[in-house]
Protein backbone atom coordinates (compact mmCIF):
# COMPACT_ATOMS: atom_id res chain seq x y z
CA UNK A 1 0.00 0.00 0.00
CA UNK A 2 2.91 2.29 1.47
CA UNK A 3 4.58 1.66 -2.33
CA UNK A 4 1.46 2.51 -4.27
CA UNK A 5 0.97 6.04 -2.94
CA UNK A 6 4.63 6.69 -2.99
CA UNK A 7 4.11 5.60 -6.95
CA UNK A 8 1.23 7.77 -6.99
CA UNK A 9 3.34 10.76 -5.83
CA UNK A 10 6.09 10.61 -7.55
CA UNK A 11 4.12 10.81 -10.43
CA UNK A 12 2.51 13.61 -9.24
CA UNK A 13 5.86 15.36 -8.26
CA UNK A 14 7.06 14.60 -12.06
CA UNK A 15 3.44 15.81 -13.85
CA UNK A 16 4.11 18.76 -12.00
CA UNK A 17 7.69 19.79 -12.74
CA UNK A 18 7.28 18.57 -16.36
CA UNK A 19 3.84 21.03 -16.71
CA UNK A 20 5.16 24.20 -14.66
CA UNK A 21 8.92 24.55 -14.37
CA UNK A 22 9.73 25.27 -18.17
CA UNK A 23 7.29 28.05 -17.78
CA UNK A 24 9.62 29.40 -14.94
CA UNK A 25 13.35 28.90 -16.45
CA UNK A 26 15.49 31.30 -18.22
CA UNK A 27 16.66 32.15 -21.37
CA UNK A 28 19.93 33.67 -22.67
CA UNK A 29 19.25 37.06 -23.72
CA UNK A 30 21.13 36.33 -27.22
CA UNK A 31 18.71 33.63 -27.67
CA UNK A 32 14.44 33.80 -29.03
CA UNK A 33 11.73 31.08 -29.19
CA UNK A 34 11.01 31.07 -33.03
CA UNK A 35 7.25 30.16 -32.81
CA UNK A 36 6.51 28.30 -35.58
CA UNK A 37 8.86 25.38 -35.09
CA UNK A 38 9.69 25.77 -31.26
CA UNK A 39 13.18 26.70 -31.77
CA UNK A 40 15.48 28.78 -29.83
CA UNK A 41 16.84 30.90 -32.01
CA UNK A 42 20.32 32.56 -31.56
CA UNK A 43 20.79 36.25 -32.06
CA UNK A 44 24.85 37.25 -32.84
CA UNK A 45 27.07 39.91 -30.70
CA UNK A 46 29.06 41.90 -33.31
CA UNK A 47 31.94 39.62 -32.28
CA UNK A 48 30.40 36.57 -33.00
CA UNK A 49 29.63 37.77 -36.32
CA UNK A 50 32.83 39.08 -37.30
CA UNK A 51 34.22 35.82 -36.35
CA UNK A 52 31.93 33.58 -38.02
CA UNK A 53 32.74 35.94 -41.33
CA UNK A 54 36.48 35.69 -40.47
CA UNK A 55 36.34 31.74 -40.54
CA UNK A 56 33.95 31.47 -43.66
CA UNK A 57 37.07 33.53 -45.39
CA UNK A 58 40.22 31.91 -43.75
CA UNK A 59 38.75 28.30 -42.83
CA UNK A 60 36.02 27.58 -45.00
CA UNK A 61 38.32 29.61 -48.27
CA UNK A 62 34.81 31.05 -49.04
CA UNK A 63 36.05 34.51 -51.29
CA UNK A 64 34.12 37.82 -50.66
CA UNK A 65 32.56 38.28 -53.89
CA UNK A 66 31.31 34.64 -53.57
CA UNK A 67 29.47 35.61 -50.38
CA UNK A 68 28.26 38.79 -51.72
CA UNK A 69 26.54 37.08 -54.57
CA UNK A 70 24.67 34.77 -52.00
CA UNK A 71 23.67 37.51 -49.81
CA UNK A 72 22.83 39.58 -52.55
CA UNK A 73 20.35 37.03 -53.94
CA UNK A 74 18.85 36.40 -51.07
CA UNK A 75 18.02 40.34 -50.51
CA UNK A 76 16.58 40.45 -53.75
CA UNK A 77 14.67 37.12 -53.64
CA UNK A 78 12.99 38.15 -50.07
CA UNK A 79 12.33 41.97 -51.64
CA UNK A 80 10.64 39.76 -54.26
CA UNK A 81 8.12 37.95 -52.27
CA UNK A 82 7.38 40.72 -49.61
CA UNK A 83 6.70 43.06 -51.96
CA UNK A 84 5.58 41.34 -55.47
CA UNK A 85 6.64 43.50 -58.99
CA UNK A 86 3.27 42.30 -60.45
CA UNK A 87 1.04 44.18 -57.49
CA UNK A 88 1.86 47.71 -58.55
CA UNK A 89 2.34 49.46 -61.29
CA UNK A 90 5.35 51.71 -60.02
CA UNK A 91 8.43 48.98 -59.92
CA UNK A 92 11.24 51.75 -59.11
CA UNK A 93 13.40 50.33 -56.80
CA UNK A 94 15.94 53.26 -55.18
CA UNK A 95 19.32 51.32 -53.69
CA UNK A 96 21.24 53.50 -51.00
CA UNK A 97 24.79 51.24 -50.59
CA UNK A 98 27.56 52.65 -48.75
CA UNK A 99 31.54 52.10 -49.25
CA UNK A 100 31.59 48.35 -47.42
CA UNK A 101 30.73 45.14 -47.98
CA UNK A 102 27.02 45.82 -47.29
CA UNK A 103 26.86 48.26 -50.39
CA UNK A 104 28.00 45.84 -52.42
CA UNK A 105 25.42 43.61 -51.16
CA UNK A 106 22.91 46.08 -52.22
CA UNK A 107 24.90 46.24 -55.85
CA UNK A 108 24.06 42.49 -56.16
CA UNK A 109 20.81 42.86 -54.84
CA UNK A 110 20.04 45.34 -57.19
CA UNK A 111 21.30 43.34 -60.24
CA UNK A 112 19.00 40.49 -59.32
CA UNK A 113 15.92 42.81 -58.67
CA UNK A 114 16.47 44.41 -62.44
CA UNK A 115 16.43 40.19 -63.66
CA UNK A 116 12.86 39.93 -61.58
CA UNK A 117 11.53 42.48 -63.61
CA UNK A 118 11.94 45.92 -60.92
CA UNK A 119 13.29 49.29 -62.06
CA UNK A 120 16.26 49.17 -59.49
CA UNK A 121 17.89 52.98 -59.55
CA UNK A 122 21.08 53.52 -57.32
CA UNK A 123 22.22 55.90 -54.87
CA UNK A 124 25.99 55.35 -54.57
CA UNK A 125 27.66 58.17 -52.85
CA UNK A 126 30.99 56.85 -51.71
CA UNK A 127 32.77 54.35 -54.22
CA UNK A 128 36.08 52.43 -52.91
CA UNK A 129 38.79 51.96 -55.65
CA UNK A 130 38.63 47.95 -55.13
CA UNK A 131 38.28 45.46 -58.11
CA UNK A 132 35.73 44.13 -57.01
CA UNK A 133 32.87 47.13 -56.10
CA UNK A 134 34.37 48.20 -59.96
CA UNK A 135 32.91 45.38 -61.42
CA UNK A 136 29.97 45.27 -59.34
CA UNK A 137 28.77 49.18 -60.90
CA UNK A 138 30.03 47.40 -63.97
CA UNK A 139 27.69 44.87 -64.34
CA UNK A 140 24.95 47.25 -62.75
CA UNK A 141 25.80 49.86 -65.46
CA UNK A 142 25.85 47.12 -68.69
CA UNK A 143 22.36 45.89 -67.56
CA UNK A 144 21.15 49.84 -67.55
CA UNK A 145 20.35 50.69 -63.90
CA UNK A 146 20.97 54.07 -63.38
CA UNK A 147 23.45 55.50 -60.97
CA UNK A 148 22.29 58.78 -59.08
CA UNK A 149 24.27 61.57 -58.50
CA UNK A 150 22.22 62.94 -55.70
CA UNK A 151 19.66 61.46 -53.84
CA UNK A 152 15.68 62.42 -54.32
CA UNK A 153 14.04 64.31 -51.46
CA UNK A 154 11.57 62.35 -48.65
CA UNK A 155 8.67 64.03 -50.96
CA UNK A 156 10.44 62.69 -54.67
CA UNK A 157 11.33 59.19 -53.30
CA UNK A 158 7.64 58.75 -51.82
CA UNK A 159 6.26 59.55 -54.90
CA UNK A 160 8.35 58.08 -57.43
CA UNK A 161 9.44 54.79 -55.92
CA UNK A 162 8.14 51.90 -54.32
CA UNK A 163 10.38 50.86 -52.42
CA UNK A 164 13.69 52.04 -50.60
CA UNK A 165 16.79 49.78 -49.99
CA UNK A 166 18.78 50.33 -47.32
CA UNK A 167 22.22 48.65 -48.16
CA UNK A 168 24.43 51.57 -45.93
CA UNK A 169 25.89 50.11 -43.13
CA UNK A 170 26.28 46.61 -42.08
CA UNK A 171 27.37 44.84 -38.66
CA UNK A 172 30.68 46.20 -38.55
CA UNK A 173 29.68 49.87 -38.63
CA UNK A 174 30.81 51.56 -35.06
CA UNK A 175 30.53 55.51 -33.86
CA UNK A 176 28.76 58.29 -35.31
CA UNK A 177 27.22 58.82 -39.21
CA UNK A 178 29.34 60.81 -41.15
CA UNK A 179 28.76 63.04 -43.81
CA UNK A 180 27.02 61.95 -46.57
CA UNK A 181 25.23 59.51 -44.82
CA UNK A 182 23.97 61.68 -42.12
CA UNK A 183 21.46 63.52 -44.79
CA UNK A 184 20.82 60.07 -46.29
CA UNK A 185 19.45 58.78 -43.08
CA UNK A 186 17.58 61.66 -42.31
CA UNK A 187 15.76 61.49 -45.56
CA UNK A 188 15.33 58.13 -45.15
CA UNK A 189 13.12 58.72 -41.80
CA UNK A 190 10.96 61.07 -43.49
CA UNK A 191 9.72 58.95 -46.42
CA UNK A 192 6.22 57.27 -46.79
CA UNK A 193 7.00 54.04 -48.49
CA UNK A 194 8.95 50.55 -47.61
CA UNK A 195 11.95 51.23 -46.66
CA UNK A 196 14.17 47.93 -46.52
CA UNK A 197 17.46 47.53 -44.47
CA UNK A 198 20.13 44.89 -45.15
CA UNK A 199 21.46 42.93 -42.23
CA UNK A 200 21.09 45.70 -39.73
CA UNK A 201 19.65 49.25 -40.27
CA UNK A 202 21.80 51.82 -41.03
CA UNK A 203 22.61 53.80 -38.21
CA UNK A 204 21.83 51.35 -35.70
CA UNK A 205 24.25 49.85 -32.71
CA UNK A 206 25.00 46.65 -33.74
CA UNK A 207 23.47 45.18 -30.03
CA UNK A 208 21.46 47.70 -28.62
CA UNK A 209 19.59 49.15 -32.28
CA UNK A 210 18.71 52.87 -32.33
CA UNK A 211 14.61 53.51 -31.27
CA UNK A 212 15.31 57.14 -32.61
CA UNK A 213 16.88 56.05 -35.77
CA UNK A 214 15.65 54.14 -39.01
CA UNK A 215 12.66 52.46 -38.54
CA UNK A 216 12.43 49.81 -41.63
CA UNK A 217 9.12 48.07 -42.52
CA UNK A 218 11.62 45.03 -43.89
CA UNK A 219 14.79 43.54 -42.67
CA UNK A 220 16.78 40.77 -43.64
CA UNK A 221 19.70 39.24 -41.97
CA UNK A 222 22.38 37.51 -43.04
CA UNK A 223 23.98 34.50 -41.59
CA UNK A 224 22.02 34.94 -38.86
CA UNK A 225 20.06 37.86 -36.81
CA UNK A 226 22.57 40.15 -35.15
CA UNK A 227 21.26 41.39 -31.55
CA UNK A 228 19.78 44.78 -32.77
CA UNK A 229 16.98 42.64 -34.82
CA UNK A 230 15.28 41.79 -31.43
CA UNK A 231 14.04 45.75 -31.40
CA UNK A 232 12.67 45.59 -35.23
CA UNK A 233 9.27 46.78 -35.24
CA UNK A 234 8.51 46.09 -39.24
CA UNK A 235 6.37 43.98 -41.02
CA UNK A 236 9.07 41.57 -42.87
CA UNK A 237 11.80 39.62 -41.00
CA UNK A 238 13.78 37.47 -43.17
CA UNK A 239 16.51 35.47 -42.74
CA UNK A 240 19.15 34.96 -45.88
CA UNK A 241 22.23 33.98 -46.99
CA UNK A 242 22.28 30.35 -47.21
CA UNK A 243 25.46 29.56 -47.40
CA UNK A 244 26.88 28.37 -43.41
CA UNK A 245 29.11 25.07 -43.10
CA UNK A 246 27.05 22.30 -40.75
CA UNK A 247 30.33 22.64 -38.82
CA UNK A 248 30.25 26.46 -38.10
CA UNK A 249 26.27 26.22 -37.38
CA UNK A 250 26.79 23.50 -34.92
CA UNK A 251 30.08 25.52 -33.63
CA UNK A 252 27.88 28.97 -32.89
CA UNK A 253 24.89 26.96 -31.76
CA UNK A 254 22.71 28.93 -34.37
CA UNK A 255 19.76 26.92 -33.76
CA UNK A 256 18.20 28.82 -37.56
CA UNK A 257 15.01 28.26 -38.88
CA UNK A 258 15.02 25.78 -42.10
CA UNK A 259 15.16 27.42 -45.16
CA UNK A 260 11.98 26.01 -46.97
CA UNK A 261 12.91 23.57 -50.17
CA UNK A 262 15.59 25.67 -52.41
CA UNK A 263 15.13 29.19 -51.51
CA UNK A 264 17.96 31.03 -50.38
CA UNK A 265 15.64 33.06 -47.62
CA UNK A 266 13.08 32.41 -44.93
CA UNK A 267 10.56 34.48 -43.65
CA UNK A 268 10.81 34.76 -39.13
CA UNK A 269 7.99 34.40 -38.13
CA UNK A 270 8.50 35.19 -34.22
Amino acid sequence: MLKSCAVVVLSVLMFIFLRFIPKFSTVPASFRLFSSSRVIMKYLNQTEAQNIDQELFNEYAFSVDQLMELAGLSVAVALAKSYPSKDSENNKVLVASGPGNNGGDGLVAARHLKMFGFQPFIFYPKRPNKPLMNNLVTQCQNMDIPFLDTLPSSHDITNNYKLVVDAIFGFSFKGSVRAPFDDVLKTFKDIEIPLCSVDVPSGWDVEQGNPDGLQPDFLISLTAPKLCAKHFKGRYHWLGGRFIPKALYEKYDLHLPEYPGTDPCVLIEE
